[in-house]
């Protein structure tokens, strides 16, 4: 217990810092991370070897090879085409507006994942925004909880899914038939909310709107011929993605292999691309996952695992709302990868054969909407969260901590509390 200490110490010093929103994060995430390394808490072994103390390397990766492709498409003009289609489609009409923002995000997240689906998503926002004389911020906030809603549906749309498949025995359709209608409902009543917590930005530039109406999206397009290519290849990622449970090839391999494949056709300069790439949100990530993992090396995160295991004793009715309200809790403040790293090795024990709870599949299903919802609660709780505040940061519009979470909190809340009625009737009487 003694050496639970320091890092509980650094990580609750760095979250306070990361909340208080006055130092860079990427500074406080690797200071802290720095912190533990040197004071032995984690060695080079645990910090770069281990999957279950170091840094997730699929996470960077896959963030970095798809942050090439996206900086090879920006070349091509893709991005402001579909700004101005969809504004055209949307009237100008901000609500309309982010209402089909959100749902071709939510849709393109079951389908994908969503980091990648924010990647290509948020800086055609950006510049939607900024013709129409909107803040574009509300639109990005709406647009990453509608990702980690939408991305639940699936296997591949949120990286715990793909966590708790492979502990699970899960296939991609399992998470369809169990997961995708509850999630229908719940996109709906986001955009229902939406509606509300969103009304003071929904105002447009009367002028700006209708400059926007006269332009012709097909003529934003630089490179058609690059844009061919990037598609070919934008496809092909997309399919490796979908057919990671044929090929066995990890997304973070398929999107370096896109990337680099990209590079060499379109034949662009490296700072071109590169420029895309968000350095800071990387080390954050590193540090991010250093700091987890040693909480993970000292014991605290199986101790807490543990303590959920002992209280559910044996009945699945307590279980189920216990693993997806605590999942929800624990995943607002860390990040909910290295949470259902830890945490899906306890519910395996417990739906085992000769487990407490043996045959109980909706125990991942409760730590699967649990964790993907409750990513929603906070600014770093989820991948995709950290990747959108760090575009937004690199694009002149910065989120602050608060004022993400003032409205992840709320959407986080409801549908958390609106999963638990849908798990009880369809699975516990």
């Amino acid at each position: 217990m003694t050496g639970w200490i320091l890092p509980v110490a650094v990580f609750a010093l760095a979250y306070v810092l990361i909340v208080h929103d006055r130092l860079p994060r990427t500074m406080i995430a690797l200071v802290g991370a720095g912190i533990v390394a040197a004071a032995g808490v984690v060695g080079a072994h645990d910090l770069f070897y281990s999957e279950h103390t170091g840094i997730d390397w699929n996470v960077i990766f896959l963030l970095l090879g798809m942050m090439i492709i996206v900086g090879v498409l920006r070349q091509t003009g893709v991005f402001e085409f579909l700004a101005i289609w969809a504004a055209k489609r949307a009237r100008g009409q901000p609500y309309r507006l982010m209402v089909l923002l959100c749902v071709l995000t939510a849709g393109a997240s079951a389908m994908l994942d969503n980091v990648t689906t924010v990647l290509l998503v948020a800086p055609v926002t950006i510049l939607v925004c900024v013709r129409l004389g909107l803040r574009p911020v509300p639109f990005l906030i709406a647009e990453v909880l509608a990702s980690n809603i939408g991305g639940t549906a699936t296997l591949v749309g949120d990286p715990p899914n793909i966590i708790i498949a492979s502990r699970g025995g899960l296939s991609y359709n399992d998470f369809l038939i169990h997961l995708a209608p509850l999630v229908v409902v719940l996109l709906a009543v986001f955009l229902l909310m939406a509606r509300v917590l969103f009304r003071k930005d929904f105002v447009a530039d009367p002028a700006r709107v209708a400059e926007m109406m006269e332009l012709n999206e097909r003529e934003a397009i630089g490179d058609p011929k690059l844009l061919v290519r990037s598609l070919i290849v934008l496809t092909a990622v997309l399919a490796g993605f979908v057919l990671h449970p044929v090929l066995h090839i990890e997304p973070s391999v398929v999107a370096l292999l896109g990337a680099g494949l990209l590079v060499l056709v379109s034949r662009l300069p490296t700072g071109e691309y590169m420029e895309d790439v968000e350095w800071e949100t990387l080390l954050f990530f590193a540090g991010l996952f250093i700091m987890v993992g040693a909480l993970v090396k000292v014991g605290v995160i199986d101790t807490i695992a543990d303590a959920l295991s002992v209280a559910t004793d044996g009945e699945a009715t307590r279980a189920v709302p216990l693993l997806l309200f605590g999942s929800a809790v624990l995943s607002a403040i860390i990040d909910n990868i290295p949470f259902v790293t830890t945490m899906s090795p306890v519910v395996a024990q417990l739906v085992a054969p000769d487990g407490p709870l043996a045959g109980e599949t909706v125990l991942w299903w409760a730590l699967a909407l649990g964790a993907d919802l409750g990513g929603n609660a906070t600014a770093i709780g989820a991948s995709a969260n950290v990747v959108v505040l760090g575009i937004a940061k690199r694009n002149g519009h910065p989120i602050s901590f608060w004022e993400f979470t003032k409205y992840g909190l709320v959407v986080a809340a409801a549908t958390v509390l609106l999963s638990l009625p849908y798990l009880w009737l369809r699975y516990l009487i």
